[in-house]
């Protein structure tokens, strides 16, 4: 393997090309630069430690380390190629580091990206609970590596080693593959229940499978390159499921926000937009865009009964890069219709609030229907009919 080899080449400049689309996309969300949040800081010294970690394993397979085969006689071994062992061995504990640096960094991007989608939900405290045992797992491994498994730590390049976890690294091996596995699964099913409550096109649901197979297969990167750790441990075999590993995670963490993007070159729909159309229609009926057909006139006898509160709209939790869509105000619209028959029988219709009403001067006087001697014996009673409707307008509004 090396750096212009197909495969290691194509990884390198797909996750670059994807992070950019990140970053394009945040800002079409965001507005400015100056909104970028925390998993965006996150992703550049991901993608150096990736780098780093390309560029190391290049070396490695060309160079040997203390991981010396069964059966060979070490006092045989040149100076030069003594020195050429412990520099090996020296690589191979940045490559190491590198690599739990990126896997690390991702999984945090992933954690604070699904910690803003389900901030008012009930599996805000799964999300909590995963980023403890991600960081937990994260700080056990780097103490048992730095001061647990190679003792002294100087051993980890000595030629030979007192000890094979100075060499093959048996114990740390599992450690890694057991927390970095298991953490992996726990965030590749984090998602899986609001994908099941969320009402989005085939298409959208296509390129969410898509992301989900790409985690699916980090994890069988991780596993395979310590399959063949263990089974070929003086092979390079490992070295490029390390790789594939690392690239595949970079994938997972960077395309779901690209989104904006890629709405706008393929025409995708919004991935995290819940159809309302149901709840809405239950709630206030069938509307048109400002909601005309919602305003009925309400009958003489209806209009005498006090107005009903509107019924609240609860929002539901959404991520932020959603809440920035949602920035066109709620408008209310109070209608109150007067209708007077009087002897004369005149109609007037005017649009005006009860407490206009109430204080303006300029009403027509009506005369006491009690008072005998102001209605005469054929004059009808006069009648004042008040009919109160009450409109409420969403305009371009989406009912989180």
């Amino acid at each position: 393997m090396s750096l212009l080899q197909p495969e290691a080449s194509i990884w390198y400049v797909i996750c670059w090309v994807v992070v950019g689309i990140r970053f394009m996309g945040k800002r079409i969300r965001l507005g400015s630069w100056r909104f970028l949040q925390i998993d965006d800081f996150l992703v550049i010294p991901a993608m150096m430690t990736l780098t780093i970690l390309m560029a190391i394993l290049h070396i490695i397979i060309h160079t040997n380390s203390n991981l010396i085969p069964p059966g060979m006689d070490v006092s045989t071994l040149t100076p030069d190629e003594v020195a050429e062992r412990v520099y090996g061995s020296k690589l191979t504990i940045v490559v190491e580091q590198m690599q739990i640096l990126t896997i690390w960094l991702l999984k945090a991007c992933l954690l604070i990206m699904y910690s803003r989608m389900t901030d008012l939900l009930s599996l805000h405290r799964v999300v909590k609970g995963v980023a403890i045992y991600a960081g937990v797992a994260f700080v056990m491994m780097e103490i048992l590596w730095f001061g647990v498994w190679c003792r002294p730590f100087a051993q980890y390049w000595a030629v030979p080693t007192n000890s094979t976890q100075c060499s093959a690294m048996v114990n740390h091996l599992i450690t890694n593959a057991v927390l970095n596995i298991s953490s992996d699964i726990m965030i590749l099913l984090i998602p899986i229940p609001l994908v099941f409550k969320v009402k989005i096109p085939v298409k959208s649901k296509a390129v969410l499978g898509c992301i989900f197979f790409i985690g699916a297969f980090t994890i069988f990167a991780a596993a395979r390159n310590k399959y063949e750790s263990f089974t070929h441990p003086f092979s390079s075999n490992w070295t490029i499921w390390y790789l594939r590993e690392a690239f595949t995670a970079m994938l997972c963490a960077n395309l779901p926000l690209a989104r904006p993007v890629m709405q706008r070159v393929f025409g995708l729909g919004d991935w995290t937009h819940r159809d309302t159309t149901t709840r809405t229609g239950s709630v206030f009926g069938n509307t048109s865009r400002y909601g005309s057909s919602l305003f009925h006139r309400r009958s003489n006898r209806d209009s005498r009964l006090p107005i009903s509160k509107p019924m609240p709209i609860i929002p539901r939790p959404v991520s932020d890069e959603y809440l920035n869509q949602c920035i066109s105000p709620l408008e209310i619209r109070y209608d109150t219709e007067i209708r007077i028959d009087s002897p004369a029988s005149t109609f007037s219709y005017d649009k005006a609030s009860m407490l206009e009403l109430a204080k303006s001067d300029d009403q027509p006087k009506y005369p006491d229907p009690l008072d005998a001697k102001s209605l005469g014996p054929s004059t009808p009673t006069s009648e004042q009919v008040i009919t109160v409707c009450y409109a409420e307008r969403n305009r371009d509004t989406r009912i989180m």
